[in-house]
This record gives C-alpha cells, sequence and structure tokens, in this order.
C-alpha cells in the first residue's frame, strides 16, 4: 500500500512546499501552523468562489458579492477591517456557507504580511483546478506535526485511513459517519473509495441522496469544524453552498443520535472528563467518565441494525475494569465484535500512545439471547516493530498485510490463521479475567525494546500514570461527597454533624 499522502492526479508537491514555506515565515511573527492553515483555509474558499464567479461558462455566485476582488483591490492599510467585515458576514450565512466562516477571526496582525498572503500567495493559484484537495490534506499533515498547538489530536493518519477503508468497503447505500471527525480524514477517504469503485446502474434517487446527507460529522472544536469542512469542499464530499453542512459542531456525546448511519468510521478523543461532565444517556449501558468507553456506547447508539464500524481505541479501552469491562461484555453480546488490529507504538502525534481499531458490526439480537460475537481476530502489527520514544516514520509503515488477511468482502471463515493472525471463540474471551481483550499474539522484537529516549519514555510514562491516577481521585472523592449524610460537614475531622 502506497503511504504517501495522494496518488491521485494533480497532487503538487511543489504547490505544498512554498505554501508552507510562507508559513514559516509567519510564525516568525507568531502565527502558528494551526492558525496558519485557519487563514489559509478561509482565503482559498474566498478566492475558489470568485474563480467560480468568473467562469465564462456555468458561472456560479456563491456568495451574491466578489469578496475576493474586494480585498484584492483594498489599500494594504486598510485591508484587515475589510477582510474582518467579509469573515464576519460570510460567518452569519445558513449552512455549509456559514459553517466554512463560524467564529473566524483574522489571526495575522501585519497588514504587509496578510497582504502578502492574499496576493503572492494564494491569488497565484487557481483553486478550481487539479487535486487541490490533496494540497490541502499534505497542509493538513505538516500542522499535525505541530506538536506545541496539539494539531495533531485532530488528525489520524491517512494510510491508517486508507486501510481501514479498503477493510470495510464503502458502498452507495451507505450512510458514513464519524461522530469526532477532526480534519474530515475518515468521511473523505470514503468518499474517495466510493468515487473510485462507483458501480453502474445508480439511480437519480441514489445520486440525491449521496448527494444530500450521505456523509456526515460532528466536531466539537469550532476552528477545528471549518477545517473539516474545507476539507471536504475542495474534495467534492459536499458544496459550500450547500443548505444542509456535512459537519455539525457539538458534542456527540450530549444526547443521543437523531441521525443513524450505516458505517461509522472514527478515532474519538482520548482521556477523561470531568466529573461534571459526565454525560447521562438512558441509551448508554453504564456511566463512566472515560471518554473513549462512552464513544463505544455512542457508537453502538449510533449504527443502524446490520451497521458496521471501525474505531480507534487506546489500548485501556482493552483491558480497563469496571466500566470497561461491562462495556466489553455489552459490546460482545450485542455486537459481532470480528477484529481487532493491533497498532505500532508512535504512529501518532504523541509518540507514547498504544492504540488499536475495533471492527465490529451489529446484528439483530440472537433469538437465544448468545453473543453476536462468535470468533474475535487479531492482527498484531505492533510486536514485530521497535516501540521508540518518537513518532514513526508513516512511509515505515505497510498495513497490506494486515488488509489481505482481513480479506475485505469475503466470508470471514476464508481467514487464515497465521503467526501474526490469530482467532479466538467467544466463549474464551468471555472467560478472561475482566473480559480482558489486549491479546498479543505476535513474538515480540528480540532482545529489549530500543528506547530511543528512555528517559523521555519513563517521564511520559509516569505522568500517564499521575493523570490516572489523579482521575481515579477525584472520581473519588465525588463518590464520598455524594455519600456524606445530610448536614455533615465535609472538613469536619471526626464527620460530626452540624448542631
Amino acid at each position: 500500500m502506497n503511504p504517501t499522502v495522494s496518488s491521485r492526479p494533480g497532487y503538487d508537491q511543489a504547490l505544498v512546499d512554498r505554501l508552507w514555506n510562507f508559513g514559516n515565515v509567519l510564525r516568525d511573527n507568531g502565527t502558528s501552523g494551526l492558525e496558519y492553515i485557519e487563514q489559509l483555509s478561509s482565503l482559498i474558499v474566498l478566492k475558489r468562489a470568485h474563480e467560480q464567479r468568473q467562469r465564462p461558462l456555468n458561472g456560479q455566485d456563491i456568495f451574491g458579492f466578489d469578496a475576493w476582488a474586494q480585498l484584492t483591490s483594498t489599500e494594504r492599510d486598510h485591508l484587515i477591517p475589510v477582510y474582518e467585515q467579509i469573515l464576519g458576514l460570510l460567518a452569519a450565512r445558513p449552512g455549509t456557507l456559514g459553517l466554512l466562516f463560524r467564529r473566524a477571526q483574522n489571526r495575522i496582525p501585519e497588514p504587509a504580511l496578510l497582504h502578502r498572503l492574499i496576493v503572492d500567495v494564494v491569488d497565484r493559484y487557481q483553486w478550481s483546478a487539479g487535486d487541490i484537495g490533496a494540497v490541502f490534506e499534505a497542509l493538513l499533515v505538516r500542522m499535525s506535526a505541530d506538536t506545541k498547538t496539539g494539531a495533531g489530536q485532530y488528525f489520524t493518519p491517512r494510510p491508517l485511513i486508507e486501510a481501514i477503508v479498503q477493510c470495510v468497503q464503502p458502498g452507495i447505500d451507505d450512510t458514513v459517519a464519524d461522530p469526532a471527525c477532526g480534519t474530515g480524514g475518515f468521511l473523505i477517504k470514503a468518499f474517495d473509495y466510493l468515487v473510485d469503485h462507483f458501480p453502474s446502474g445508480v439511480t437519480a434517487a441514489q445520486r440525491k441522496r449521496l448527494d444530500q446527507g450521505a456523509f456526515f460529522g460532528i466536531e466539537l472544536v469550532d476552528a477545528t469544524a471549518r477545517l473539516a469542512t474545507t476539507n471536504l469542499v475542495l474534495h467534492g464530499v459536499t458544496r459550500a453552498d450547500e443548505a444542509h453542512p456535512c459537519i455539525i459542531v457539538g458534542d456527540a456525546l450530549a444526547r443521543p443520535p437523531v441521525k443513524r448511519a450505516t458505517l461509522v468510521l472514527t478515532n474519538p478523543p482520548f482521556g477523561r472528563r470531568s466529573t461534571s461532565e459526565e454525560p447521562y444517556r438512558e441509551d448508554f449501558w453504564t456511566l463512566t467518565t472515560s471518554r473513549q468507553l462512552n464513544f463505544l456506547q455512542h457508537i453502538h447508539s449510533l449504527l443502524e441494525t446490520d451497521g458496521r464500524a471501525a474505531v480507534v481505541v487506546p489500548d485501556s479501552v482493552l483491558f480497563e475494569g469496571g466500566a470497561g469491562e461491562l462495556i466489553r461484555r455489552r459490546l460482545l453480546s450485542a455486537c459481532d465484535v470480528h477484529t481487532l488490529l493491533r497498532l505500532p507504538t508512535g504512529i501518532f502525534y504523541a509518540g507514547g500512545v498504544k492504540a488499536s481499531v475495533l471492527f465490529f458490526d451489529k446484528p439483530d439480537p440472537r433469538p437465544d439471547g448468545s453473543p453476536s460475537t462468535t470468533r474475535l481476530w487479531v492482527y498484531d502489527l505492533r510486536s514485530p516493530h521497535t516501540v521508540t520514544a518518537k513518532p514513526m516514520a508513516l512511509a515505515d509503515l505497510d498495513y497490506g498485510g494486515f488488509v489481505a488477511a482481513y480479506r475485505p468482502g469475503r466470508p470471514r471463515s476464508e481467514r487464515v490463521e497465521t503467526p501474526r493472525f490469530r482467532s479466538f471463540a467467544v466463549q474464551e474471551l468471555l472467560a478472561r479475567s475482566g473480559v480482558n481483550l489486549d491479546l498479543q499474539i505476535a513474538e515480540p522484537p528480540p532482545g529489549p525494546f530500543a528506547l530511543e529516549e528512555p528517559e523521555a519514555d519513563l517521564h511520559r510514562m509516569a505522568q500517564e500514570i499521575t493523570a490516572e491516577l489523579g482521575a481515579a481521585l477525584a472520581e473519588f472523592a465525588s463518590l464520598t461527597e455524594a455519600l456524606r449524610p445530610y448536614g455533615v460537614h465535609a472538613d469536619s475531622p471526626d464527620g460530626e454533624a452540624e448542631r
């Protein structure tokens, strides 16, 4: 499998380099990589709308005015207020257009630098031609490496997404959802796969559904939702003037889903919420502050019957006790949890993250009440790799072996066990202590793991342990407070009631 950002025609690496190099100029003046990409995305949408308005055939006036012409004709010293006024006007528009500019702000304080970005950079290129979506994706890849801003938490490595999409094979009748969509990678790769495998004989009704509502996502952060929407527009998943946005800004865990999906692809955020943020959902199996465990429950609710899902989870989901054990039991019972991909440590922006991918389907309950899961196939891509404290180069990781072993579109009865790919009967899984699914099946590398920066790695581990202990103590304190008899002071040393 080719681990490059994009293999589609028109991908221009020289353009990516030129755009990113100007970002270096802005960073020297205090604008972060994330802020630069935010500004660039807004300006690209403005320039693209200008190009569509100026087309000699089938011209389209998306804004109702030529915002780009206003910017390029404004004197440099007056550019910032004009730019900010345009952003405010477009943010008030309904639909996708309003989402593209939702709470967008100018992050470039120097008029001369903003003028250079508009005139010398963005205005020089045709943003309606070639594979501009791939260019924008490449910029997001570079942005994700900006560890100072933490932008990488919104970005899942594209080679991993491509492998997952190849396995689940999105079809024309699917409704594809990502409840934690970040920059939109799963939705875009699912759309690309569908375009590349588009069948003949598609009806007008099917085409209309693909244009309106077949792909949707939820994103908590405004700036990231803008980037995702721009990404979807540049890839042709949606249009800037679409009345119904593909992306919703909000907390996916706050309430039960109002729209369901046949295919859920997601990499939800890791970590814990505060006790006060713990969602109460009648459709959840249990209450927990663990975001990833709550997302698993949410995805179960989000799926239609006979729907399928692929979810990136931290390894703690596989062995965490308490709510984790209960949720694993319920998931094995309610869903067909059929495949687990153990990922190497270091492919995410935070080098120490250990994660896996869970693949499961949601069938009708079995009449006899037995678990929907029959066998879990585990592919171990972690053990053969050396663990390092630094992120793994994406080009060094090949998912082709996993995709071949998965056998997309074929019955799972045709799978073949290998030293790296084994299956476990559900009875064996349920009998394990705590229903522990942290199943290592391949031999680790010979000799001790090579830690390039052992002190940094140990420090990271200590930080993770401290964070987990802090969260556990906070939960215990909340429970203690809830159980205290009425009238007893919290600071009373002997628990004496107030008189």
